[in-house]
């Protein structure tokens, strides 16, 4: 009798183990089953595909926004969503080729619109959601992925073309030109000028759509090398040459992007409508109509009218140190451009055009000082404010850093890939989730960072 009772007992602790081994074995498989199952949730714009008849397409020419959700709400509430729509996007712009979702669920009542999104752009969607009469209306952005790239190239025929060639963004042309604007005329290059550029290609859903920063970039023309360092001094970030001078300068080489000099300034110029011999006090830019014309440098509107004599729409612009410039030939002017305006330097003023004596669009552009004309392509123009002192050992750095990735490879600690690379000299913008602002000074030197989400 003494072996029954541990028999009993060690058959017994048997049984339980057992039995709790094929509980936890099966609450196993339970757990991973779960995990397999909601792993296998297809997810469209975060919604469960599985739970609604999903609809998508794209605007076809002369659809609205009954068009689209015609069938699936009422009429009284087409009317609602595109009222609160508003103030995120108006429907009455609707463009063909835009796409849209619609997630829809059935009862006996019929077919009910649950979900609708619609992408007006590649990075911004409308979210519309109903629930009975509950409606609700919200913005949101597809996530942007960036990639950096250092690209070297020699010029063939223009840097648009070059940039396409290597595939890159043409919008790396209009970055680069608005750096080098100052330094590099764009108009005279010349093939074999040559560059390397460092910068940030965005892209979305894995599609490239642009440029973001441009980290660094060399520009050899005629046999110079320009510099473009990317610096951040009194709050906003510029381009520098290599000794710390502002690549921004009193005048732009060239009042419109892109384009090419058909006549250049001249005393003794045939005129291709007269056939004549005489002054062209001016450098013309062949260029589309309605090409958008920038001022060269801050100034005020002084004349705005019609030349009788052939020079069509008229603008006249009046800068310091007695310099005025002219635009001939005009299609029209930009919005709130009046006698009396004041403009700033690249902002657009008027559009190439046809007007008055001209064989073709083009814009007669002229230049004077103190009232005596002087070829456009050759005005002296100094720099504005350089890299002040208190930043000198910060801009260093950052100089070295660049120069020496657009010289070869360098590790990620050595790449300039932020804003906020001197807390001590520049000052601090930390943004919240609740898009607050908190600035603080240090030092006496203000900078701008993106900080971080908190």
């Amino acid at each position: 009798m003494r072996w029954e009772i541990p028999t009993i007992i060690i058959s017994f602790i048997i049984i339980v183990a057992v039995c709790c081994a094929k509980c936890s074995s099966g609450s196993g498989r339970g757990a991973e089953d779960q995990l397999h199952a909601e792993s296998e949730v297809e997810l469209l714009y975060g919604f469960d595909v599985s739970k609604y008849e999903v609809i998508h397409g794209e605007v076809a020419g002369g659809q609205t926004l009954s068009h689209l959700l015609d069938g699936y709400v009422k009429q009284t509430d087409i009317n609602r969503i595109y009222q609160e729509s508003k103030p995120i996007y108006n429907f009455g712009k609707m463009k063909v080729g835009d796409e849209w979702t619609i997630f829809a669920q059935s009862d006996s009542l019929g077919v009910h619109l649950r979900h609708f999104v619609y992408e007006y752009s590649r990075r911004d969607m409308l979210f519309v959601s109903m629930e009975g009469d509950s409606l609700s209306v919200y913005g949101q952005q597809k996530e942007e992925t960036f990639q950096r790239r250092k690209i070297s190239a020699a010029i063939e025929s223009s840097l648009w073309n070059c940039l396409i060639d290597h595939d890159i963004p043409g919008e790396l042309a209009i970055k680069m030109e608005d750096m080098y604007g100052w330094s590099v005329d764009f108009f005279s290059i010349h093939q074999g000028d040559e560059f390397t550029v460092i910068f940030d290609e965005r892209f979305i859903d894995g599609e490239s759509v642009g440029v973001g920063t441009v980290w660094g970039a060399q520009f050899t023309h005629l046999g110079k090398t320009y510099y473009a360092i990317p610096f951040d001094q009194g709050g906003k970030l510029s381009y520098w040459d290599e000794k710390g001078g502002s690549m921004r300068k009193q005048f732009l080489k060239a009042p419109l992007k892109f384009t090419r000099i058909s006549s250049k300034f001249s005393y003794n110029r045939l005129h291709p409508v007269y056939k004549t011999r005489r002054p062209h006090l001016g450098v013309d830019y062949a260029a589309p109509a309605g090409t958008p014309v920038v001022a060269i440098a801050d100034g005020t509107v002084t004349a705005k009218y019609w030349d009788k004599k052939g020079g069509g729409n008229v603008l006249k612009l009046k800068h310091t140190n007695g310099y005025t410039s002219s635009y001939l030939h005009l299609k029209g002017y930009a919005k709130g451009v009046n006698v009396g305006s004041r403009v700033s330097q690249g902002q657009t003023i008027c559009y190439v055009g046809n007007t008055g004596t001209s064989t073709g669009p083009h814009l007669d552009f002229r230049v004077y000082k103190n009232g005596k004309a002087i070829d456009p392509l050759k005005i002296p123009s100094n720099p504005v404010e350089p890299i002040k002192e208190a930043n000198r050992k910060a801009f260093e750095d950052i100089r070295d850093r660049v120069m020496a990735e657009l010289a070869g490879e360098v590790d990620e600690q050595t790449r300039v890939s932020s804003y906020d690379l001197y807390p001590d000299t520049r000052p601090v913008v930390v943004l919240t989730a609740a898009d607050s602002v908190r600035m603080r000074v240090e030092k006496g030197a203000l900078y701008r960072a993106l900080g971080e989400i908190e």
